[in-house]
């Protein structure tokens, strides 16, 4: 009896930590790939101080200062990007798209909030600062992030200037971002990014521990 107990939690462990950052037959059928291959940064640029690789994920601490960005060596134009993400309680983070590696993602790029909307020190944000929003520009639908501490899993599929963001299979963000240059924007500011039509994916820090897993990516 304990060689079967011995064996079958063997079978339990292993299948947890190979069932993170694999693509499923579908996926692989559609023409999905790996942005993160669970053990390492290859094929990721920035910071790679305060963004390490842990147990399978890659995880941004606030004690090695929590900031800077870590973006995807390739530049990317139209695609389907899904992740998981954990936050931890009034954690911050966002995801820049078609964004360059220098200047200011939430302008120069899109960003794309990662935030805890539970937080009370967050209860007087924009609407466009919540979890999800084009950063300044579009809020997104509020109400379907897991509480702190679980996984969320998200899809953001952006095509000319198209934008959907999807949060545990809810649709939060459906616009276009040609559009949106001519609505009124956060504070009044430009936003230069939203024209841009290639760049590069990154999670922005803004230091706070955040952790993501199962990265990856569809170009359309």
């Amino acid at each position: 009896m304990k060689k079967t107990i011995i064996f079958s939690t063997i079978i339990i462990c292993s299948f947890n930590s190979f069932s993170q950052n694999i693509l499923t037959n579908i996926e692989k059928t559609d023409g999905f790939e790996l942005l993160f291959n669970g053990e390492n940064l290859n094929g990721w640029v920035g910071n790679k101080t305060d963004y390490v690789v842990e147990n399978g994920m890659i995880v941004i601490y606030p004690d090695k200062g929590g900031k800077g960005n870590l973006f995807t060596e390739k530049e990317y134009a139209n695609f389907n990007f899904r992740f998981e993400f954990q936050l931890t309680p009034g954690a911050n983070n966002g995801l820049g798209i078609r964004a360059p590696l220098k200047g200011d993602a939430a302008y120069d790029a899109i960003e794309l909030q990662i935030i805890d909307n539970t937080a009370d020190k967050y209860k007087d944000l924009d609407d466009r600062q919540y979890h999800g929003s084009v950063y300044g520009v579009i809020a997104a639908k509020r109400g379907f992030l897991k509480p702190v501490g679980e996984w969320n899993s998200q899809e953001v599929i952006y095509d000319g200037f198209d934008i959907k963001v999807i949060l545990n299979g809810e649709v939060i963000v459906d616009a276009n971002l040609k559009d949106a240059r001519k609505l009124d924007t956060m504070h009044d500011k430009k936003h230069p990014g939203l024209k841009n039509k290639k760049g590069h994916i990154g999670f922005l820090g803004h230091g706070d521990l955040v952790k993501f897993r199962n990265i990856r990516i569809k170009e359309l």
